[in-house]
């Protein structure tokens, strides 16, 4: 996928403030992060709100593992609305034109990049960009070689997706999806290769607990390298390396099945 030499549109695009982690007291409450290059922060379009757009180019973007899909929109020109930003799916070339189609239709031929409300799709379809509540945006498979599949169509009101992390979950017939898998599936195998790059993407260093003195770290002290026969912890000693945390008490409906550690 070949980028565009032009630079992000002006209209499009934000720059973004550091935080390093803390929160609106000052405190850190996100570790290990500071530092990082500049970069500026593409408003993407998460709702797919237009009738169609014509792939002009695609983009580099900083802030996710995705690409991006710069898209002309004639019928929204006079408006100064003529491009907006979509995360690129897999396949789709310059000068494709992707369309949206927010009614109900027998018989349908949807392509690659076309977004619908999820009762046109069919049966083990791959779907990307998937809202959970209609009209609230995508949540669902945003990140670079994810996506959604369909697993059964004809529920009450609902379709059963499988997410990416292996859940199966019931979203309703009228929220928006976008068909296909989206690009740079390989973006998992990408090699750092120094810590100055982990520097520049806003990754300090992590400091393992069993180098740490016993005032610091649950797993701190001992002779030799030993965490002292329990579990791993965090250094506020919550269970850690997968183990669940979440209270099996609060159910929700639409979720069918959890996750697979």
């Amino acid at each position: 996928m070949a980028f565009s030499k032009f630079k992000p549109s002006k209209t499009k695009s934000i720059s973004l403030k550091h935080f390093g982690g803390r929160n609106n007291l000052g405190r850190i409450t996100v570790r290990h992060q500071g530092g990082g290059h500049k970069r500026l922060y593409r408003k993407i379009n998460w709702m797919r709100d237009y009738s169609e757009g014509i792939v002009s180019n695609f983009e580099y973007d900083p802030n996710r593992s995705a690409y991006l899909a710069k898209l002309y929109h004639k019928e929204k020109k006079s408006e100064g609305e003529a491009f907006s930003y979509i995360i690129a799916p897999k396949g789709v070339k310059i000068f494709d034109k992707l369309n949206t189609i927010n009614e109900r239709k027998k018989n349908i031929l949807l392509k690659t990049g076309d977004t619908s409300i999820l009762a046109n799709f069919e049966f083990g379809d791959f779907l990307h960009n998937v809202e959970n509540i209609p009209g609230k945006g995508a949540l669902f498979a945003r990140s670079a070689g994810t996506y959604c599949q369909v697993l059964q169509q004809n529920l009450t009101n609902c379709l059963r997706l499988k997410l990416p992390s292996g859940q199966q979950r019931l979203v309703p017939l009228n929220s928006k999806a976008t068909l296909g898998i989206i690009a740079n599936e390989n973006h998992m195998l990408r090699v750092i290769g120094k810590a100055g790059r982990s520097r520049w993407l806003n990754k300090r260093p992590s400091v393992r607990g069993v180098a740490m003195n016993p005032v610091d770290h649950p797993h701190g002290g001992g002779q030799g390298k030993t965490k002292g026969g329990r579990p791993s912890v965090t250094p506020w000693s919550w269970p850690t390396k997968g183990q669940p945390t979440r209270n099996p008490r609060k159910k929700n409906k639409f979720l069918l099945t959890l996750k697979k550690n």
